[in-house]
This record gives C-alpha cells, structure tokens and sequence, in this order.
C-alpha cells in the first residue's frame, strides 16, 4: 500500500484513493459502540455497548469484509455519506475532523508511525467494552459514557 506523504494534509477527502481512505481510520472502535439518539433534540449519546462484531482487543471489527450480512446497519462510510453520519461519529475520528477542517490528534497512527499508538494514548475502546447481546437494548441507556474529546 503506497501513500502519499502526509495526504490527509493536503488532499481532499473525495480525492483520496482507497488506501489513503482506510489509512485514515485510527482503530480506536469508538463508531462501534452502540450510540443513543435522541429525536426531539438530535442529541447523540455514546454507550460503552460494542457491536457484536467489534474484537475488544483490536478494536477492529471481527468480520469487516462480511459485516453488512451480520450488521445490516452498519454505516458503509465513504466521502459521499459522510456528510449524513459525520454528527453522531467520535469527535476524535480522523473523517470527522478532516471533515470539520481540522488536524489529526498527535496520538493518530499516521503521525506516530505506531498503529499501537491509538490504545496507548488512551485513545480506544481496547478492554472496557460490553458486547451488545449481553445487555437487553432497553437497558443500554444506563451504559452512557461521555465521550472522550
């Protein structure tokens, strides 16, 4: 996988190839917790609820290629529905923040050269999630996290 010198800084999320698109991705699994949005006001509140794909200890998911067969809506994110999902994605997310103009945080893979640097920064989901079928879905309100900024 070839990648432009520090692409995320100078070509537009549209323009990405599809490498540089998935390099993006810090591994943190925050957009694989379950989240609770609220209608009236639009809020979006995170749970410490994970899909019932995510792997705990990668923060990956466990069947990304097959994941729209077990997962029907799981987001396929890419330039043109980001604009739709952008709001309710973690606000540490490298599409979110490319998105909204801004840098990567210090801690992301792309600028460390470490793909650990996600988990060891404090930065993931690694060792504190509760899968999804072990909490009755009208009980993940009392499983709300504030999200880390």
């Amino acid at each position: 996988m070839t990648l432009r010198d520090r692409f995320w800084e100078t070509v537009p999320l549209t323009k990405m190839t599809a490498p540089e698109w998935e390099a993006l991705c810090d591994g943190c699994g925050k957009c694989c917790l379950n989240k609770l949005e609220y209608e009236d006001t639009g809020e979006v509140e995170f749970t410490s609820i994970a899909c019932k794909l995510l792997d705990g200890t990668t923060c990956r998911c466990g069947n990304y290629e097959n994941r729209h067969k077990f997962v029907p809506e799981c987001v396929r994110l890419s330039p043109k529905t980001l604009p739709k999902v952008v709001y309710w994605m973690p606000r540490t997310c490298a599409y979110r923040l490319l998105y909204q103009g801004d840098k990567l945080p210090d801690w992301h893979p792309l600028l460390t050269g470490d793909p650990e640097s996600t988990h060891t920064s404090g930065n993931s989901v690694r060792g504190w999630t509760i899968p999804e079928f072990a909490v009755p879905e009208e009980e993940w309100d009392h499983y709300v996290i504030e999200e880390k900024p």
